[in-house]
């Protein structure tokens, strides 16, 4: 703004200089000054065209920071909404979320895992396999009659306590016998007993393990979840020695 300012001053002066002239026309002016006047007067012209690109210069300036503004209005709507949809099976770095994860509280068995889980990360190099969280466009795939009133959250609410049930049961397989107590050598013999010829090599739960190591609770709700779940590929059902077997795709 100061630029046009000062040649929106300058050429308040020049036409100020030029009235004064104008109003001594009235006399006969010298040759010289006549001259003056035509060259003040051609001066005013050049300012005036100047004036005129700085205001069409300032006006492509404001466009320009008006699309701007608009620009980052919508992407700060867009954080906004990200940061308010956040789904709750991200990790957060504030740590777990207790009412997402599981906790293992049934029996005693529940009660020597965590120092026996910590033992294996010390001393099993093993990696289990887990289940993909669900994402959004999976979850739209979904036909409505299948999901229900089930939400994308609810879903993969599931998927989290699947996943800490597998873990949960895969440390203590990968545990030697002596380093358990015995209830938790119990668990250990009864996912042996529950192994078939088509489960080697994979991972697997069944109900009994979403009881022991979560609070999930194993109702009609959940099964329907585990269709919308087989539908996407997460898992398959192997049937059994009366056991429903929840292998891991």
């Amino acid at each position: 703004m100061s630029e046009l300012e000062d040649i929106s001053h300058h050429i308040h002066v020049r036409i100020s200089s030029l009235q004064c002239m104008l109003d001594l026309s009235v006399v006969e002016l010298p040759g010289n000054k006549i001259k003056k006047v035509g060259q003040e007067l051609f001066a005013l012209d050049r300012l005036l065209e100047e004036f005129e690109k700085c205001v069409i210069h300032q006006k492509e300036r404001l466009m320009h920071l008006k699309v701007l503004k608009d620009s980052l209005q919508t992407d700060l709507e867009d954080v906004q909404h990200i940061m308010d949809n956040i789904p709750a099976h991200i990790p957060r770095k504030k740590g777990p979320d207790n009412e997402s994860e599981a906790v293992m509280t049934k029996n005693e068995a529940v009660d020597v895992q965590p120092a026996q889980l910590e033992n294996v990360k010390k001393s099993d190099k093993t990696v289990v396999r887990v289940m993909a969280f669900i994402t959004m466009p999976e979850f739209e795939s979904i036909p409505q009659y299948m999901k229900g009133r089930a939400t994308y959250d609810q879903l993969n609410a599931v998927v989290q306590s699947i996943n800490t049930a597998v873990m949960a049961k895969y440390k203590i397989l990968h545990q030697s016998l002596k380093s358990l107590n015995s209830n938790a050598r119990k668990l250990h013999q009864r996912f042996k007993n529950q192994e078939t010829k088509d489960t080697k090599g994979q991972y697997f739960v069944v109900e009994d393990d979403i009881r022991e190591f979560t609070q999930m609770k194993v109702d009609k709700r959940f099964q329907g979840i585990l269709n919308m779940l087989r539908h996407c590929q997460r898992l398959r059902e192997l049937r059994g020695g009366g056991l429903i077997r929840y292998m891991l795709l």
